[in-house]
């Protein structure tokens, strides 16, 4: 047993061996920031003197689990925050009352200028945990120093696709708004994605621009053209940071890194942290703060989880019963692009409001069916992964996996866009004989995690990790210490032999030529 703990951790040690997420000037020159950033932000006097023990009674009451040096205290209530006027009546006018545990620990990190990983349900408010001190960091900037043209940004955020790009540009925006009008300084943000014409970003920048959202793919592109500097850049925002490295962005966000001039506050948020994540961010960030709420990957307990065995075949007749067990909106999900219009040309031959999206579709189609689904417009959206990750829909009645999908990161987020902000969903999932052994296992690990009811097709799955506990215990991590699936140990990892395969196939592309471009999703 010895032998597989230290061959386990052999492989961990192993997956660390990238280079460091530093840009090339500070690895040239050996600087090394050891102290983080500080902000005039300090909390009122009686949040500073509360005893360490009730500090911990908050993070337990709220199941915070808190990691690192000098840890700011939480904080109950935006006012005790410090947020100027306009934002607090904003988010009153949101129905946003109380912080939700994410933003009870994340905003005074933050704030206080610290570097934070935070590991949080998708729907738990983590958008505002980063983009409501990147406001007050913008606006301490502007009134010190206004902005001249062609400068900017003071701070910036990366999404790893163009609709959760939009989503937080427009949350960004929503709070903009009121302090405008409330006669604070103008401060600018752009959206920063590919499918859109450059001419028309490039016009923000002319200006100066004090707020970036952006996915990787268009930013390393103006950077590398010139069109926009990080000059006085101090504040990055990494927003689902497993997803960015899974999508093959780690060397993008490399390159982004170079363009840094000086010391900068690094935020790395993530619904899932598998060991590598942890690796990338232990290289970029600075005494960082760990904010966990919530074991990273494991799913939303305000899911109902319901999984049946339908034959391949019968699966899409099947699929307009299941449509039936709640009313719309409903999300459906499928592994590839082809399936999801298949699906959508059946739904709108049987007369069902539906729209679909997936990496194939242009950049117009593509906002068509976002909007007009959150607008209530449709009842069902058909999509591939492309719309399982951040983005937040209101009121998602049933999320249906028309696929599992073979990694269960995936899963995790997938029926994550139910049951958001305390509300209660329900998700069906279609398996048959087409899914590996390891991926029903880990489905069936996190169905007891969650206290779920397990069917027969799954309870009957014979378990390896049934008799791991002593490897559990000898090595202090549970299940995979890659992707975090509960039903098999590192060796045994889908998600590890798909990445590495796919290195050894670029590596390949490298040496005989280019075989065609890897756009962003």
């Amino acid at each position: 047993m010895e032998q597989i703990v230290q061959q386990e951790k052999e492989m961990i040690e192993h997956l660390s061996d990238r280079k460091t997420l530093m840009p090339v000037r500070e690895l040239a020159k050996g600087i090394t920031y050891t102290e983080p950033l500080m902000t005039g932000w300090k909390p009122p006097l009686h949040v500073r003197r509360m005893s360490r023990k009730d500090r911990d009674l908050i993070r337990k009451q709220w199941h915070i689990i808190v990691d690192g040096e000098d840890i700011p205290p939480p904080i109950k209530n935006f006012k005790d925050m410090k947020f100027p006027d306009p934002i607090l009546k904003k988010l009153k006018a949101k129905g946003i009352v109380q912080p939700t545990p994410i933003q009870v620990q994340g905003l005074p990190v933050i704030l206080s200028g610290r570097d934070m990983i935070g590991i949080a349900f998708t729907g738990s408010g983590k958008t505002l945990v980063f983009v409501l001190p990147l406001i007050m960091i913008a606006l301490q900037e502007e009134m010190m120093m206004p902005i001249l043209p062609g400068e900017g940004p003071f701070g910036l955020i990366v999404c790893p696709s163009r609709e959760l790009a939009r989503q937080t540009y427009e949350v960004v925006e929503q709070f903009l708004v009121p302090m405008r009008e409330n006669g604070y300084p103008e401060l600018r943000p752009l959206l920063c994605i590919g499918g859109v014409d450059m001419r028309s970003q490039l016009d923000v920048v002319k200006k100066g621009v004090h707020i970036v959202v952006a996915t990787p793919g268009r930013l390393k592109d103006m950077l590398a053209k010139k069109k926009m500097n990080l000059d006085n850049c101090r504040y990055l925002t990494l927003d689902e940071a497993d997803r960015l490295v899974d999508l093959g962005f780690e060397d993008d966000i490399r390159e982004v890194f170079d363009h840094f001039k000086a010391q900068r506050q690094t935020l790395l948020f993530s619904a899932t942290m598998p060991t590598k994540i942890q690796n990338f961010a232990r290289s970029a960030l600075v005494k960082p703060v760990t904010v966990n709420v919530g074991r990273a990957g494991a799913a939303n307990l305000d899911v109902i989880q319901e999984v049946e065995y339908v034959k391949q075949e019968a699966k899409i007749v099947y699929l307009l019963e299941c449509l039936q067990k709640t009313p719309p909106p409903v999300l459906i999900f499928c592994e590839n692009k082809a399936d999801v219009d298949d699906i959508h040309e059946y739904l709108l031959l049987k007369g069902v409001e539906a729209v679909a999206i997936h990496g194939g579709k242009d950049q117009e189609e593509r906002e068509y069916a976002i909007s007009s689904f959150k607008a209530g417009k449709k009842d069902v959206l058909v999509a591939t992964d492309v719309a399982s990750k951040g983005l937040d829909f209101p009121d998602i009645q049933h999320v249906i996996n028309y696929d599992m999908p073979a990694e269960i990161e995936n899963y995790v987020h997938r029926i994550g866009r139910t049951g958001r902000c305390g509300k209660t969903g329900i998700a069906t999932t279609f398996i048959n004989k087409n899914q590996s052994e390891t991926t029903l296992l880990d489905l069936k690990h996190l169905l007891q995690e969650a206290k779920q009811r397990i069917p027969p097709v799954l309870a009957e799955l014979s378990d390896p990790m049934e008799d791991v506990d002593a490897i559990t215990n000898a090595s202090g991590v549970k299940g995979c210490a890659y992707c975090g699936g509960l039903g098999h140990r590192i060796r045994d990892c889908p998600k590890l032999e798909h990445q590495k395969s796919m290195a050894i196939a670029n590596s390949r592309r490298d040496y005989f030529g280019s075989g065609g471009y890897r756009g962003e999703i």
